[in-house]
């Protein structure tokens, strides 16, 4: 089988810059971390490429195309009702897609504010159907689940307990816990 090497695409200039641009907020929202990166490819390297990156980018905040903290709003919305996600779990993945910490912050304390985590926890077990654990290791396997949706120990410590889980599991599962969210950290 023969390999294609792939050409790399002819640097755009501003106004084909910017209707690119455009497409790729049509297929899905976006931030300006991630327009930037992808656009970066678009134009040549060195200072006149960024010189047409930053105005295409001020174009598009101009415009509205382009609002991170809208962004976030969004996303943090509906990963809170529709996947009912951790508070933890939305921030990593702001940070992850470029949102500034402080819009971040702001975001989320709007979004949360009110929102029993422990209630939000419950009401992802039940979209993902995970019924009461019968063993240690399906406690283990539950609470692994709530870690990566962004549920704080103590939530789900306490989800844990009122399903009687056994406390010595209990225990153990929260230095385990702790050191694989340390280790992947």
């Amino acid at each position: 089988m023969r390999s294609r090497s792939r050409k790399p695409p002819v640097p755009l200039d501003e106004d084909a810059l910017c209707n690119y641009a455009v497409k790729l907020l049509g297929q899905q929202m976006r931030t300006v971390a991630e327009v930037k990166r992808l656009l970066r490819r678009r134009v040549e390297p060195g200072e006149t490429g960024e010189a047409k990156l930053d105005a295409v980018i001020a174009r598009l905040k101009e415009r509205r195309y382009l609002d991170d903290a809208g962004y976030a709003q969004d996303y943090a919305k509906l990963r809170q009702e529709n996947a009912s996600m951790g508070r933890r779990r939305v921030q990593q993945d702001l940070m992850r897609k470029g949102v500034h910490t402080e819009v971040i912050a702001k975001t989320l304390d709007a979004a949360y504010e009110g929102v029993g985590e422990e209630e939000l926890a419950r009401r992802h077990l039940e979209r993902k159907r995970i019924r009461k654990p019968t063993n240690d290791k399906e406690a283990a396997r539950v609470a692994r689940l709530l870690m990566r949706a962004g549920f704080s120990t103590g939530t789900i410590v306490r989800i844990l307990k009122k399903w009687d889980v056994d406390d010595n599991a209990l225990a153990a599962m929260e230095t385990a816990e702790i050191d694989e969210g340390d280790a992947e950290g």
